[in-house]
């Protein structure tokens, strides 16, 4: 019983993540021979084969939003709101061709994306005109998605990494492919990089709009409502105070320590069983 409970679980949580078509697009990433744009001990297979990434690819959605244009940009032209779980599967399945698929399946699932980039343009409310291929847009989404998933890492993996650089380095690869400029290739690097948006950054309207939808109104069945709201707190727990003041986001620092920590080390727990 307790078995085929653990497989309803995982068909569920995978249903969602990777979407109906999850094994077919397993056995072409991991079966398709071909070289790799990693070696199988490079950094990067080991952050995105761990269960914190779910903290962290919630966790950098909210500090992606801080950015006015490109927040502009989802809110135009994402269908986040009607259809989350369609853009989480597909955000899935670059990060995992990019990462454990072939070479050639890797730079096909780049080139996909930025001939997409090239149709997403319009003008911000606040009047400035954007485009999603815009190289310093797509630096900032690099940047927020790197430094969150190696953050949640650092707090909630399962084996402790001891190369950060490479992990980040690692990442620079995949930049370099997508033409962002001068990406970041050591952790020192990252954090500077990160600083530099921070004039740029806002809590606009759509910001706490797409916060609120991803905090409290994400759909979902009853049963899974108690550990989202774990993956929430734990996501609003990792980011700095500066990114939560403008998106109005609670900052309770003994609650953090404690409480949400331990909940969010049992939460991976959980998911590392379910998942077996």
């Amino acid at each position: 019983m307790l078995e085929a409970l653990r497989r309803q679980l995982s068909d569920g949580l995978f249903e969602k993540v990777a979407g109906p078509d999850r094994q077919e697009h397993a056995r072409r990433i991991h079966e398709t021979p071909g070289p790799r744009m990693f070696a199988d001990d490079r950094p990067i297979r080991h952050v995105h084969a761990d269960h914190a990434m779910f903290i962290g690819g919630l966790r950098a959605l909210l500090l992606q939003s801080l950015h006015p244009l490109a927040m502009a940009a989802v809110a135009q032209h994402s269908d986040y709101r009607t259809d989350p779980w369609g853009r989480l599967q597909r955000t899935s399945l670059f990060v995992g061709t990019t990462t454990y698929g072939t070479e050639k399946a890797a730079l096909e699932a780049v080139e996909r994306l930025g001939r997409i980039h090239q149709h997403i343009y319009g003008t911000a409310p606040d009047g400035r005109p954007y485009r999603a291929d815009d190289p310093h847009l797509l630096a900032w989404v690099h940047v927020a998605e790197v430094d969150s998933f190696l953050r949640c890492h650092q707090k909630y993996g399962d084996k402790p990494l001891d190369d950060y650089d490479g992990y980040v380095a690692d990442m620079a690869v995949i930049a370099d492919a997508m033409g962002i400029p001068d990406p970041p290739r050591t952790k020192a690097e990252l954090d500077t990089r990160l600083q530099s948006y921070r004039p740029e950054l806002k809590g606009t309207h759509e910001a706490r709009e797409a916060a609120r939808f991803l905090l409290l109104k994400a759909p979902l069945p009853f049963v899974a409502k108690g550990p989202y709201a774990i993956l929430t707190a734990t996501a609003v727990a990792s980011l700095p105070v500066w990114a939560r003041i403008p998106l109005r986001l609670p900052y309770l620092p003994i609650a953090e320590a404690t409480g949400v920590r331990f909940a969010g080390h049992a939460l991976m727990r959980g998911l590392r069983w379910v998942t077996g």
